[in-house]
Order: C-alpha cells, then sequence, then structure tokens
C-alpha cells in the first residue's frame, strides 16, 4: 500500500550556549549530516546548567523521526 510507512526514532541530546531553540538546531543538523530523511522531532526534556546565577548552558532531549526506506528503493 502506498501511503503505509515505517519510522525509527533516534534519541538526541542538543547543547547551545545560546539557548534552547540553537541546541535543537544544533541537534537536528548534525544528525541530517549521517541519517536520511529526517521527517520530524520531539523535545523530550529540557535541562540547563547554572553558575552563580546565570545561564550558561542549555541542553535538549529530543527523538528524530525517519521513514525507513524500501528494500531495494
Amino acid at each position: 500500500m502506498q501511503g503505509d510507512h515505517v519510522y525509527k526514532k533516534v534519541e538526541l541530546v542538543g547543547s547551545s550556549r545560546i539557548g534552547v531553540d540553537d541546541a535543537i538546531k544544533t541537534a537536528i543538523g548534525r544528525a541530517s549530516k549521517t541519517i536520511r530523511g529526517l521527517d520530524w522531532f520531539e523535545v523530550k526534556e529540557i535541562r540547563g546548567w547554572i553558575k552563580e546565577g546565570e545561564i550558561q548552558h542549555f541542553q535538549v532531549a529530543l527523538q528524530v523521526g525517519f521513514r525507513l526506506e524500501e528494500p531495494g528503493a
């Protein structure tokens, strides 16, 4: 059937000194260099590191999904 697909999910953790959005973009940008066909992402956790009352670093745990290729495709 043409509409039936199977997806795989991979968990990533992106980090950034700039912000949450940048941490997500860092993780997806890096993953897209080795994983073909990334279709979507889902943020699972957001954490950060604080030093002397200032945010030093952001970490975002996310899952990315991609469609498995058909054999012989």
